[in-house]
């Protein structure tokens, strides 16, 4: 997925929710009779104290110096803490207050904050001696309370630029569980990886190739990934390429199955899986082709006002002249959105829907194990579904959350969240807090 990260980064998306759990030693004392009082009180009793001083300050009631410790302010200053709390309010409605404290350790626990309309939880850690600020705090479990499709749904009319969610069964044989601007084209980023995966896994399927196969590295993209500082014509498996594209969006792993699956494969891929607007989406992109045209703005230009034989032509060029080589570019900055209305991959909500059915039809499980690899859900989530299948996409102005989901009575859900502004970047924090609140909605 494109994200704009070093300027022309392409990273996977995870739930990071703001703040990051920090191993970090507590260094700065609050005052003695403070710390004297904390000396006699129990290790339980030091961490309900010390998550009443989370909420206070993130209400703005008390300085940040009292409760965190001076690294994790480093690292998450008190302005960002603010950010933090609008943005949660936003979703939640009010912070009420600690709803409960769970020991787990001498100077650890699990912190539950209660919202108007959801329980967040997350561990905290306290750094050892007297003073026992918080080191460690990361709120990765949002249980809705009391919240409403209609509260949802009022929140998604609310984000910048325009956005879409389908939450379904996957068959269709119901109405969808929300479904929001869900048959509307959106730039997806690096969730159009799916559709390269289901190419390879076809192919396998139809005993063209194997997973085990054996391929070099002969051509290379742009991070995000690894494998584009690997040696040149290092041996590599499909299965490999495969798991590094999805798991963690490998851009070189994602242009060597292109180029090992074929550009007409993918293509019939994409139109056989009833995609309803395939014309905006061909010719299909490799992502340094996307790269070198989003870093050119004459060959952009070019490219965006030719017609798709053209588009082709301007492609076979490009080919000819950079060979797979990311030297012969030149990167784009990525810093705001840049041509994501017409230079992109795009599908609509119910578009990733029939995909999704492709990828459960295989008889094969490995496309499947794969997208397993990278849940992008907290454990809590995750136990809630017997599978958990992801791939996600971003750069500027443009993010996808793409779900594939198993419930316990083996009925399969998809889980489809785009959002597009060609105005500003988007921030993913939203999106996926939007997530947490629509999944508990299937049971």
């Amino acid at each position: 997925m494109l994200d704009q990260g070093n300027y022309y980064t392409m990273r996977m998306q995870t739930f990071r929710f703001l703040l990051p759990a920090l191993a970090l030693a507590a260094a700065m004392a609050p005052s003695a009779g403070l710390a004297q009082e904390l000396d006699t009180q129990a290790s339980q009793s030091i961490l309900e104290q010390r998550a009443v001083g989370v909420v206070s300050v993130l209400r703005g009631e008390t300085v940040a110096q009292e409760v965190f410790a001076p690294p994790f302010l480093a690292a998450v200053p008190a302005e960002q803490l603010n950010a933090l709390l609008t943005q949660l309010e936003t979703q939640f409605g009010p912070l009420l207050g600690v709803d409960s404290v769970t020991e787990q350790g001498q100077n650890s626990g699990i912190i539950s904050l209660r919202f108007e309309r959801t329980i967040a939880r997350g561990p905290i850690s306290l750094g050892a001696g007297p003073e026992h600020l918080v080191v460690g705090l990361l709120l990765n479990d949002f249980q809705p309370v009391n919240d409403s499709i209609a509260a949802i749904q009022a929140d998604i009319a609310a984000l910048a630029g325009s956005a879409s969610v389908l939450f379904a069964l996957l068959d269709g044989t119901q109405e969808p569980t929300l479904a929001v601007n869900a048959d509307q084209q959106f730039a997806i980023g690096s969730t159009f990886k799916l559709y390269v995966l289901s190419a390879l896994a076809r192919s396998i399927e139809n005993g063209e190739r194997s997973w085990s196969d054996v391929v070099k590295l002969d051509r290379k993209s742009l991070p995000s990934g690894q494998i584009q500082n690997w040696p040149d014509r290092a041996p590599v498996t499909l299965h490999t390429l495969a798991t590094l594209m999805i798991s963690i969006s490998d851009n070189t792993a994602t242009d060597m199955l292109l180029h090992e699956v074929g550009l007409e494969a993918v293509e019939a891929e994409l139109i056989a899986s009833g995609h309803s607007d395939p014309e905006r989406t061909l010719p299909f992109l490799s992502t340094l082709q996307m790269f070198g045209l989003k870093g050119s703005e004459g060959n952009l230009s070019k490219y965006v006002t030719a017609d798709e034989a053209g588009q082709r032509r301007i492609l076979e060029d490009f080919e000819d002249d950079v060979r797979g080589n990311p030297n012969l570019i030149t990167p784009p900055r990525f810093v705001q959105p840049t041509a994501i209305d017409t230079l992109e991959w795009f599908a609509s909500g119910e578009d990733l829907r029939k995909l999704m059915r492709f990828l459960v039809a295989f008889e094969d499980p490995t496309a499947r194990q794969i997208m397993a690899v990278n849940p992008a859900l907290p454990k809590a989530r995750r136990d809630e579904w017997a599978y958990v299948g992801y791939k996600g996409g971003s750069e500027p102005g443009v993010l996808n959350l793409t779900w594939l989901l198993q419930d316990e009575a083996d009925r399969w859900h998809v889980l489809v969240l785009s959002w597009n502004n060609p105005d500003a970047p988007v921030t993913s924090a939203e999106l996926e807090l939007l997530a947490q609140r629509i999944l508990p909605l299937a049971f």
